[in-house]
């Protein structure tokens, strides 16, 4: 489990904005940012477990990070290249409006496929909730991810794994929600309705608190 020390995770952030000082910042700088600052996060936290003191855990994982210099000097060259910049960026954003379009059609077909059923089985709304919750917890799913992985002028793109676990906790939300009514429905127990959703709302939910408490902003410097 990560040290939720604030003064460290400072004193982290400051340490790589410091060997990174000059070099233009990109999308691709910004996600190897993070992957470092998880990984001397996570080192620091195992050390200090072992009885070291923060200031001593930070030293020592640092060292052990080893010489950055040629990272930072990739990405100095990478920072100076706009045209390949460009390339991908474009590319990546082309993944995230097939990824949106989907998820928004997915969303729609649901709708329609459910009222379909609903009238074709004389209203019978088993049929019809079961179809719009697979329909939704998909495209929730999938439109949560590719908006989140979405570079934008005002936000770099949020790392992908992370992405991945917001969406799958919204989905959790959406899944319990319709898992409830469809209990319901089913048994015409209020209590195992509400009993049915409580576990995966109160997972998709955690997960989403989570990650929301543990995050930092994404916001490009030019607009903080």
């Amino acid at each position: 489990m990560l040290t939720s020390n604030k003064q460290l995770d400072q004193k982290i952030q400051e340490y790589l904005d410091h060997q990174f000082a000059g070099v233009k910042e990109t999308q691709q700088l910004f996600q190897l940012k993070e992957e470092l600052y998880a990984n001397l996060k996570e080192r620091v936290s195992d050390l200090m477990k072992r009885g070291s003191s923060e200031e001593d855990a930070f030293k020592e994982a640092v060292i052990s990070m080893g010489d950055l210099s040629g990272l930072v000097e990739d990405m100095r060259v990478y920072g100076q290249d706009t045209a390949r910049q460009s390339v991908d960026s474009k590319a990546a954003n082309r993944l995230s409006t097939a990824g949106i379009i989907a998820g928004a059609l997915i969303l729609l077909t649901g709708g329609f496929l459910s009222a379909i059923v609903y009238f074709v089985t004389g209203f019978q709304i088993l049929g019809s909730l079961s179809i719009a919750w697979i329909c939704t917890a998909i495209g929730v799913v999938l439109l949560a991810y590719s908006l989140l992985t979405r570079e934008t002028a005002q936000r770099y793109a949020m790392a992908k794994v992370r992405a991945l676990l917001y969406a799958l906790g919204y989905g959790s939300i959406v899944s319990a929600l319709f898992l409830s009514a469809i209990t319901y429905s089913a048994t015409g127990e209020m209590f195992v309705g509400i009993a049915t959703m409580m576990l995966w709302f109160v997972i998709g939910f955690g997960l989403v608190l989570s990650l929301a408490l543990t995050g930092k902003s994404r916001l490009k410097k030019r607009y903080e």
